[in-house]
């Protein structure tokens, strides 16, 4: 019931957002914002939503800023950071006051971004220098680019697992699950930190899916099939969940764990593993600074399986920019998209994968460069349906709420079969996309 609630709730919010753009909005629908040719000429004041609170807090923002202006002068730059992004944003888009930049909330359907976001240029022109276009691509045109991209792993304490023995990076899931029990019995560690009860770092599971089966066409996959049959990405990483917690690798009360506390006890070597993302590494390297433990200490590992001897991981985008429809600055507020993503820096002092394609890789993947890591790059031309199935079956692959039933599976509290818990789910993923002609 708890589903269906949330269910109506968010389509409420999308028949709010689609009515609030069929007056002036529609006027603007399609709109593009064109690439300055003269950076100095550009004028006016822009105003930027972001969710990195902490970049504004510590004026880091604002040193972004100053520098933006050395080469667009004319352009004065405010910052709103919004600790609730996707709740405060997706209230303001009920209006046509939402920024001049601002980063596309989850609850927008790509097939609606060009109602409320302006055109960037086309994919068939701006694949050929960045990643990941066609995760905002409508009908040709592009409507969002991600400053930063991010690849799937496993942040772990280099000193924990070697006190165990581990040195090498484990290549199937029985392999992984032994290296957990290898720290469990040999050191004092927590093997595995689910970090439950803050739920968001559940959803990085999902990441999974492509990295097993090395398959750049992994999300048209779902789309088109059962993400939990025998053998599938999912499934795969949902039962190496399963088991971590089933074999009591991971910590003893899910509902009481911090994911502040959590970086800091990673970086001790309290903990010694989480699934994240390459984006985590940065904190969990300062977290070791401010523990006086060395940040050295934290690697990075990607899931364990491998085809034909090699691992695979995607890439993904972070949040994207886009350039509100409506704004009076559409110029400006290009402009600064364009010097965010090219020549900021934002990228490389996150250690996070540039979206240009030719940038090289941050020093966070360097050893998977040095292993032959794979970097797949998924086909996004099915990812609308399959949020839009998602949505529908009331599953939410990208959402904590399965994962979290599925940890409480494990750990006795929830009643139920493995196997009973993929069937459910891959009936109710099916009869969501029948039901959308899939």
């Amino acid at each position: 019931m708890n589903r269906r609630k949330a269910l109506a709730g968010s389509l409420a919010v999308l028949a709010l957002l689609a009515s609030a753009c069929t007056g002036t909005g529609g006027s603007a629908e399609g709109a593009d914002a064109e690439a300055p040719d003269d950076p100095s000429a550009v004028k006016g004041s822009i105003t930027v939503l972001t969710h990195r609170t902490d970049l504004v807090q510590d004026g880091t923002m604002k040193k972004y800023a100053a520098e933006f202006n050395k080469t667009h002068p004319g352009v004065k730059v405010e910052f709103d950071a919004l600790t609730d992004y996707e709740g405060e944003v997706k209230i303001r888009m009920n209006t046509e006051n939402y920024g001049d930049v601002l980063m596309i909330p989850a609850v927008i359907e790509k097939k609606d971004y060009p109602r409320f976001f302006a055109s960037l240029g086309s994919e068939a022109e701006r694949s050929a220098t960045y990643r990941f276009t066609d995760y905002a691509t409508v009908d040709g045109k592009v409507y969002g680019q991600s400053p930063i991209g991010v690849v799937p792993g496993f942040v772990y304490n280099r000193k924990t697992w070697s006190a165990a023995g581990v040195t090498d990076w484990p290549t199937t899931p029985d392999a992984f699950l032994d290296a957990l029990r290898a720290i469990r019995s040999k050191t004092d560690a927590v093997p595995y930190y689910t970090n439950f009860k803050d739920m968001w770092p559940l959803t990085q599971w999902t990441n999974v899916n492509g990295s097993v089966g090395c398959d750049p066409d992994a999300t048209t996959r779902l789309a088109e099939g059962d993400p939990w049959a025998e053998g599938a990405d999912l499934r795969v990483a949902d039962t190496l969940l399963y088991d971590i917690v089933r074999g009591g690798l991971a910590e003893k009360d899910p509902t009481t764990t911090n994911w502040e506390a959590s970086k800091a006890k990673l970086a001790k070597g309290e903990i010694a593993t989480m699934w994240l993302g390459s984006w985590a590494v940065v904190q969990l390297r300062a977290a070791a600074e401010q523990a006086g433990s060395d940040p050295a200490d934290i690697g990075f590992m990607p899931f364990p399986a491998q085809k034909d001897g090699a691992f695979c991981a995607v890439t993904s985008p972070d949040y994207q920019q886009a350039v509100n429809v409506h704004s009076d600055n559409k110029a400006a507020a290009r402009a600064w998209i364009d010097w965010f993503t090219d020549t900021s820096g934002y990228a490389a002092a996150n250690l996070a994968l540039s979206p240009l394609k030719d940038a090289p890789l941050p020093d966070v993947l360097k050893p998977y460069e040095e292993r032959g890591v794979e970097l797949i790059d998924l086909d996004d031309t099915k990812g609308g349906e399959v949020k839009t199935i998602d949505n529908r079956s009331e599953v939410g692959i990208y959402k904590p709420d399965y994962r979290q039933e599925l940890v409480d599976l494990a750990r006795g509290a929830r009643e139920g079969s493995l196997d009973g818990f993929f069937d459910d789910l891959g009936e109710r993923w099916a009869e969501a996309r029948d039901s959308l002609g899939s």
